[in-house]
Parts: structure tokens; C-alpha cells; sequence
């Protein structure tokens, strides 16, 4: 209320300047041109310099396919296991109160912590010809290292925090409320998880499972170390890029990273497909809740 118009006079929600605004803004887009579509213009058109046909025969020459098929592979594996471990995690932590429930949380995000290489090399301390199983492995022809099996086991580890950490915080925040209730009505506590939980957290699982596919394709770190780097044998896309590279074949090298920045591109537009689709359903379910 103004003292001498005797009108409400509307106060704005922030007090910041103009120019200030326009400063902040300019600087998160000159940020985001210089560290993220720069490099992505570079890349592609690194990757395209020599023309199309080169650009095919980099992506579909053998040793480029075996990798593709290689790290489709391992994130194939490791997105359901991932899928399955962050379910039941989340579902203990948020719906259970239990000793140790704290260090669980804190041993979840100990790979988003911890180097890959880190994660690479403890993984040789196990499975490797002098760890712990080496020998066991040995004895019964069994290879985890610089194989398949060692690839797959520093994908797993390297990316199962995702689905977990976006399904926590979600289970949490609904609380237990509506399994309860389906309980008390006799459901079953598996089709209480099938038809209450799942369904609740859909968006967030499949969110989670975006993340973690496309964080499985682009693993370097520890995959580096498991892997031996045997060419056609145990290189993913993105070791594949590093021997290009380092072997001065830039326009194969660009090729195949133009396919791990395609990966980033349609994970960032199913980011954005589901958020949409999580706020649309929210406007819809409060909608339907509100009184006539």
C-alpha cells in the first residue's frame, strides 16, 4: 500500500538490476557455447573433413565395429544390473529404517568419489593373475581380465550409483503411505511393488536408466585399465578413439567420437522428453485432486 495513492502497489519477486541479470545470463551462455556446442561443432566437423565416404568406412571398418559392438555389449549387460541393484537399494533405504542404513547411502556414491582408475585397478587386485582369485581363475581356465568379463564387471561398478540416486530421493519423498494401504487390502507385498511402487517412480527409473546407459558407453577410466587395449578383442568406443588419435588418424578418431556425441545429444532430448512428460502428469494428478 503506497502512503499517498492508497493503492497496492505490487512488489517485484527479485530486486536484482537489469544489467546484472543480462550479465548473469550472457556469461551462463557464453559458458555453455564455449565448453559444450564449441567442442560438439569441432567434433562433428572434424569428423566429417575427409567427406562422407571416409567417415563410413572409419565407423565400419572392423576394429570400429567390434568396439561398438563391444560397448553395446557391456552397457547392455550393465543397465539391467544396475536397473535391478538401484530398485532394491532405493526400495530398502527409503522404505526401511535399519542399522547401517547411512554407510549404504555413502557406499553408493563411492564410484561417483573415486577415480575410475582407481575403481580399474581394484578390480585387478581381485580378478587379476596376482589377486586375490587370480590363481582360482587360473586353475579352472577362467579369464576376467583383459576380457569380456573384467569390462563388464568396471562398467557395472563404475555406473550403478545413477539409477539408485535418482529413485531415493523419489521413494522418499512419497513415503509408504500408499503400499501400506495396498496391504491392508490385501495385496501381495510383490504386486504392491508391480502395481503402487513401480509405477509411481517410473519416470525417475527411467530417467536413472538413460544416465547410467549413456555413462556406460562413455567409460574410459577403468574399462582402460581391465582391458588390456587388445584391438578387435577388448576396446570399447572410446579407447578405440584414444589409438586412432595417438596414431595421428584424426578423421576416424572424430568419426567415432561423433557417435558418442550423438549418445550425449539424444540422452539430453530423452532428458528432456521425460522431465516434460513427470510435469505434465503431476499438473494432471493435481488437477484431478483439486474440488469442484
Amino acid at each position: 500500500m503506497s502512503a499517498g495513492s492508497g493503492q497496492f502497489q505490487p512488489r517485484r519477486a527479485t530486486t536484482e538490476p537489469l544489467w546484472l541479470r543480462a550479465v548473469l545470463l550472457t556469461f551462463a551462455l557464453g559458458f555453455l557455447a564455449l565448453f559444450l556446442l564449441l567442442p560438439l561443432v569441432i567434433v562433428f566437423g572434424e569428423a566429417f573433413s575427409k567427406g562422407w565416404q571416409v567417415y563410413v568406412a572409419a565407423v565400419t571398418e572392423p576394429a570400429a565395429a567390434h568396439a561398438i559392438k563391444l560397448t553395446l555389449i557391456a552397457a547392455v549387460i550393465a543397465v539391467p544390473c544396475n536397473a535391478i541393484f538401484g530398485l532394491a537399494a532405493s526400495w530398502a533405504i527409503a522404505k526401511f529404517q535399519f542399522r547401517g542404513r547411512q554407510f549404504l547411502i555413502t557406499l553408493i556414491d563411492l564410484p561417483i568419489a573415486v577415480s575410475p582408475v582407481i575403481a580399474g585397478l581394484s578390480l585387478m587386485l581381485i580378478f587379476g593373475a596376482r589377486g586375490w582369485w587370480g590363481e582360482w581363475l587360473n586353475d579352472h581356465d577362467l579369464q576376467v581380465m583383459f576380457a569380456v568379463p573384467g569390462i563388464v564387471l568396471a562398467t557395472i561398478f563404475i555406473t550403478f550409483p545413477y539409477v539408485a540416486r535418482e529413485l531415493i530421493p523419489m521413494m522418499q519423498q512419497q513415503g509408504r503411505e500408499a503400499e501400506e494401504a495396498a496391504l491392508t487390502l490385501g495385496a501381495s507385498g510383490w504386486q504392491t511393488f508391480i502395481r503402487v511402487t513401480l509405477p509411481s517412480v517410473k519416470w525417475a527409473l527411467l530417467y536413472g536408466l538413460i544416465l547410467c546407459n549413456a555413462r556406460a558407453m562413455g567409460e574410459f577410466g577403468a574399462v582402460s585399465v581391465v582391458s588390456g587395449k587388445i584391438r578387435e578383442q577388448t576396446n570399447t568406443m572410446p579407447l578405440h578413439i584414444e589409438i586412432l588419435y595417438n596414431e595421428y588418424q584424426f578423421a576416424a578418431a572424430f568419426a567415432v567420437s561423433s557417435l558418442l556425441a550423438l549418445l550425449a545429444l539424444l540422452t539430453l532430448v530423452l532428458k528432456s522428453s521425460l522431465e516434460w512428460r513427470a510435469a505434465k502428469d503431476l499438473a494432471e494428478a493435481e488437477a484431478c485432486r483439486r474440488p469442484e
